[in-house]
């Protein structure tokens, strides 16, 4: 029987985190229902309590950028922020590697964020208004920056699955290589900062999206 390999663990490991998310979603839904019971705060963390502290928070964020235009948006970037937050705990937990630390996860979330935001900004402003974004503000200039704006756009998915590759990829290696040397009570220091990096990662990946979508939807002034 052929073994699974490197790249396939991954598929296999970002699947298993998309199931375990609709289940746990699933869990949540049936408490945030029950309008009465969302009334008083319980007491653990539970699945319902965890998407509460992730929407209020990432909404307030939203709303800072995108004004009233955030809860359009909020479904794909709350998912978005969630999916790669619970990829990169799984690095830390010993014997799995994170499924961000493959360049293939990272660039599927962000090429559904590049497709995502320029589709907006056509269905929001039409084809015609929103190719004025890449003309800039001085028509003799315009082919220029055409070129430069449609270089910019074709690196920023790039950008995304690049720099959550990097960094979750040293993490990743770092708590290796101390959990090797001392496995005792460094490796705790080191998962506490891989929490941290893991939050950080996520929390970056969610605001350029939202800073993406929030040019790509505002109107034109041209």
């Amino acid at each position: 029987m052929q073994l699974i390999n490197f790249h396939e663990t991954h598929v296999v490991t970002a699947a298993a985190v998309g199931l375990f998310l609709i289940v746990v979603a699933a869990i949540a839904n049936r408490r945030l229902k029950a309008t009465e019971k969302c009334l008083i705060p319980q007491a653990k963390l539970r699945p319902s309590t965890f998407f509460e502290l992730v929407v209020e928070g990432l909404l307030g964020l939203m709303e800072g950028v995108l004004g009233d235009r955030a809860e359009k948006y909020f479904p794909l970037i709350g998912a978005l922020f969630v999916y790669v937050f619970t990829c990169n705990l799984v690095g830390l937990i010993p014997g799995f590697g994170p499924p961000t630390d493959n360049i293939n996860t990272n660039a599927a979330c962000a090429i559904i964020v590049f497709v995502y935001y320029n589709y907006l900004g056509i269905k929001e402003q039409g084809i015609v208004q929103y190719l004025k974004h890449f003309m800039g503000p001085v028509i003799w200039l315009g082919p220029l920056m055409l070129m430069i704006e449609l270089i910019s756009h074709a690196v920023r998915p790039i950008s995304l699955s690049v720099r959550l590759f990097g960094n979750m990829t040293g993490d990743h290696m770092v708590l290796g290589v101390f959990s090797e040397l001392t496995p005792i009570v460094i490796p705790v220091i080191f998962m506490f900062l891989g929490l941290f990096i893991s939050f950080i990662q996520a929390f970056v990946f969610s605001l350029l999206s939202i800073v993406y979508i929030g040019l790509a939807t505002e109107p034109s002034h041209h």
